[in-house]
């Protein structure tokens, strides 16, 4: 795959996630190719790409901004016969049927008066002590819990884990990342102007070797990693792989930044800050355990790294909404966070076996609790062909090279988000695509 169509992968999965939202105005051609570490002619062929998709629209005289994407929840012409928005697995959001009800019975006592006023004050990144309290309720897991005195608060997931990264990488700098990870985080370094080092993994996770041989390069300030339900991969470190890395972090003076935001659907793990918790800044957020639209990032921090990183914050205007941070607050102490956290552990079981009977035929890398699919697809298939052919099925999966760290690492793979659509519609879409992937590109000449 051509580098603009990797980074135009790339800058769709943001949209995809979130990380981009529709009305956002894209950088000027020159400053994105800069960003991004692209020639400027490279940069104009990701601008046309992405409008070719439908993701953004130009406006003479302002620029490059990204339109509303349609409605992921919305079945498509190849599922319903009508002419409706594609079915999009790329966008991964868990909703569970009693989310609504049980969200605005915890808010009635918020909307009075007496308790609104204090929820709609500023608020800065420590929050307010009842808050890291329930932070830390929420965040426990495997039998570790946080000090509340270490938690921090951003606005959203993203904002946490680039809060963390500023505070840690200078200019220049270099940070050590997973060879195929969450899309966001190399945009992430790249505007620190620090370098991205692409970090080997295996069906355990990261390897901890791999971080020892980055360091013969230079000095690593951070390493990114998902030790729990990897995004996309959907591996769990095992707990000898989780005290091996622990080990090389402490020996070597690293600190990792880790990212939990899937771990709710495995509370049974202790996190990697548990076995190195003066060597990791752990960062997760309200979005997928909660709602899509209500986003609150959580930053567990040594205390050699407390003041650094809350000024982060402060100065990347990341700071949380009053009102967020209370109504999250009360729904940890009166059960509901517990309640959806259980009914969304279900429905990710339910949707892995659905999952697994329609695949079985195929190389599918998840865990039964997991919200995604890696799917390595049948030879003859190459990720952007296959992805292509679904579109025109109207089912949004993502291709391996937006998940790549390594330009050159060409992996014939795809993402399948199983959160979004409706059990039936999921069950219809991932009928198609075994259907897709039992063909031969060749049979779909002139589709």
């Amino acid at each position: 795959m051509t580098d603009y169509q990797s980074v135009a992968d790339t800058v769709t999965e943001e949209i995809r996630s979130g990380g981009l939202r529709p009305g956002d105005r894209l950088p000027p051609l020159r400053e994105f190719a800069r960003l991004r570490g692209i020639a400027p002619s490279t940069a104009g062929r990701v601008y046309r790409e992405l409008a070719r998709r439908g993701l953004t629209s130009g406006e003479v005289g302002r620029g490059t901004f990204v339109r509303a994407a349609p409605d992921p929840l919305t079945p498509s012409p190849a599922l319903t016969g009508g002419g409706r928005s594609p079915v999009d697995m790329g966008l991964n959001y868990p909703v569970v049927p009693e989310q609504s009800e049980l969200l605005a019975r915890a808010m009635g006592p918020l909307l009075r008066p007496g308790t609104l006023d204090p929820a709609l004050a500023p608020t800065g990144p420590a929050g307010t002590p009842a808050a890291r309290e329930a932070a830390a309720d929420l965040l426990a897991r495997g039998g570790w819990r946080p000090a509340p005195d270490r938690v921090l608060f951003t606005g959203n997931g993203r904002q946490a884990v680039a809060a963390t990264l500023a505070a840690l990488v200078p200019p220049g700098g270099r940070v050590g990342v997973e060879e195929v990870t969450y899309p966001a985080v190399k945009s992430l370094v790249t505007r620190l102007g620090a370098t991205v080092v692409p970090l080997a993994v295996d069906e355990d996770g990261l390897v901890p070797e791999a971080l020892e041989r980055a360091r013969l390069g230079g000095p690593l300030d951070a390493v990114y990693v998902q030790p729990t339900l990897h995004n996309p991969l959907s591996v769990t470190m095992s707990p000898a792989r989780r005290a091996a890395l622990a080990e090389v972090l402490l020996r070597l003076g690293i600190t990792a930044v880790e990212d939990t935001v899937w771990a709710f659907l495995r509370d049974d793990v202790p996190p990697l800050a548990a076995l190195a918790p003066e060597r990791t800044v752990l960062v997760d957020s309200l979005s997928k355990r909660i709602a899509p639209g209500l986003n609150l990032g959580y930053v567990v921090v040594p205390p050699a790294l407390h003041a650094s990183v809350a000024v982060a914050v402060r100065s990347g205007g990341s700071q949380p909404m009053g009102f967020v941070l209370e109504a999250a607050s009360r729904w940890q102490r009166d059960g509901t966070v517990r309640t959806l956290v259980r009914a969304k552990q279900r429905q990710a079981a339910a949707r892995q076996l659905t999952a697994r009977r329609l695949l079985a035929d195929f190389t599918i890398r998840t865990e039964p609790t997991s919200y995604h699919c890696w799917w390595e697809l049948p030879g003859g298939w190459r990720s952007d062909t296959f992805v292509a052919a679904a579109a025109r099925r109207g089912i949004g999966v993502v291709p391996a090279a937006a998940f790549a760290v390594a330009r050159h690492r060409e992996i014939d793979a795809v993402r399948i988000g199983l959160a979004s659509p409706p059990e039936p519609v999921l069950e219809r879409a991932l009928t198609i695509l075994a259907q897709l992937a039992r063909s031969a590109p060749d049979d779909l000449v002139g589709d």
